[in-house]
């Protein structure tokens, strides 16, 4: 991964307001106007808020924009047939080259996914980690022979085939999601942990890579953000938002909410870069994704 410190935006693909038309394109547009460098997608099949597909979502970004990065972050790929999404992936790069960012998770808030998708919710983690030892073979147009009691591939080769490996996020709160990343990740995406939580996270994934004979990941946070000087309503928003998006009340995540003026968000996400954090991948708990959009870059240039 690049040392240089990277700013990341979620598009509007979920709809927790029920405003019925999330401005996807105009976001995209504006995310590369603003210089972000990476807008993002969440993934979801079944939830509390309409949600988007995630890669069908990106390709239609990748057509309005030329240089921002495309992030899948976490495409929840044991859900999916592998043998498609590698085609899909590797459509996506064809695409947009050299723009593509894969993160990937277990997911396993929403149990209802793994019903209607036919896959079994108890052992998501194991399925995972056995796809990412054939992702890549996949997406270089290897043919694949594998079969276990969780997944089955047959593929004598896929085209188009991507030229480089991508770059691998993994998210998740675990210890298995940190070992994940230490195995197969050049980033850990971390969520609701407070710096000194992520710092002790960070430092038993170290060890786990070891392990494994690889480098430390680096480390990308994912932070909901309303910058708003009406403190008042910039908690009424994300409270709204929260409901609609995880059934979750505010007071459960507040302490890890970036909500409120800018220079208090400032404040807060400077205590996540003294303890390593590489990259924000900031999520808009607004109705307005355009205004916060805005706000986050006067957020960034604040920070330096």
């Amino acid at each position: 991964m690049t040392s240089e410190f990277r700013w990341g935006v979620y598009a509007p693909t979920f709809d927790p307001f029920g405003t019925g038309s999330p401005p996807l394109l105009d976001a995209a547009r504006l995310a590369e106007e603003l210089n972000f460098h990476t807008v993002w997608v969440g993934d979801h099949l079944i939830g509390p808020a309409p949600v988007f597909d995630s890669i069908c979502s990106l390709a239609a970004m990748a057509g309005v924009t030329s240089t921002i990065q495309l992030g899948l972050g976490v495409l929840q790929l044991g859900l999916r047939n592998l043998v498609w999404t590698a085609k899909q992936l590797s459509t996506l790069e064809a695409i947009a080259p050299g723009r593509l960012r894969l993160g990937v998770g277990v997911g396993g808030e929403f149990p209802d996914e793994f019903t209607a998708s036919g896959v079994s919710l108890k052992t998501r983690g194991r399925r995972l980690d056995e796809i990412l030892q054939l992702l890549n073979p996949l997406l270089a147009g290897e043919a694949v022979s594998y079969k276990s009691d969780e997944i089955a591939v047959e593929v004598s080769g896929l085209r188009p085939v991507i030229s480089r490996q991508l770059p691998l996020a993994v998210g998740g709160r675990s210890d298995a999601a940190l070992n994940r990343a230490a195995r197969f990740g050049d980033e850990w995406l971390g969520m609701w942990y407070d710096p000194e939580a992520v710092q002790q996270r960070v430092e038993k994934m170290s060890e786990m890579a070891e392990k494994w004979g690889r480098p430390t990941p680096s480390v990308g946070m994912i932070i909901l953000t309303n910058v708003n000087n009406d403190r008042e309503k910039a908690r009424d928003e994300t409270t709204r938002y929260l409901r609609g998006q995880y059934n979750l009340p505010f007071h459960v995540v507040e302490k890890w909410t970036a909500c409120g003026p800018a220079d208090e968000v400032v404040d807060m996400l400077s205590l996540y870069q003294k303890v390593g954090v590489s990259e924000f991948v900031l999520a808009p708990a607004a109705i307005n994704f355009l205004d916060q959009y805005e706000k986050l870059a006067q957020v960034r240039q604040l920070l330096g």
